[in-house]
């Protein structure tokens, strides 16, 4: 039986699987699963305890640490746009000096590791300007 994903789950599968690969060993991809998807009561008390335990709303998909750098990466798709708590999120992280990108393509990912400064295993992409 073949799975299905949503258009964000496959990308973020696809630019997890591209960092693995391009940035050092020594890097670390992770991603904080900070959502409940079950819904009614249940659901909500799960949340209730992740948050808790520490979880951040807004945090982003993906937080990339590699030779002192840290990258968070918000993934969309094509049309997804961000939640008031994913904008709060980006504020406070960039205001804390921090790298923070959305992405919308693998290409973005990529430009976003080197718009950073951070070193590949590969070459880097030439940055298109932002339409």
């Amino acid at each position: 039986m073949m799975r299905r994903g949503t258009s964000e789950a496959d990308l973020q599968r696809a630019v997890v699987q591209a960092l693995r690969f391009i940035l050092p060993r020594t890097a670390i991809i992770h991603h904080c699963a900070n959502e409940v998807t079950e819904a009614g009561p249940r659901g909500a008390k799960r949340q209730a305890i992740l948050v808790g335990m520490g979880v951040h709303a807004g945090f982003a998909d993906l937080m990339v640490l590699c030779d002192g750098r840290v990258l968070f990466l918000e993934l969309k798709a094509p049309k997804g746009r961000l939640r008031p708590e994913q904008e709060a999120f980006r504020d406070a992280v960039l205001a804390q000096g921090f790298g923070w990108a959305l992405v919308r393509s693998l290409d973005d990912a990529l430009g976003a590791l080197a718009d950073h400064g951070f070193t590949t295993r590969i070459a880097s992409p030439t940055r298109r300007p932002a339409p």
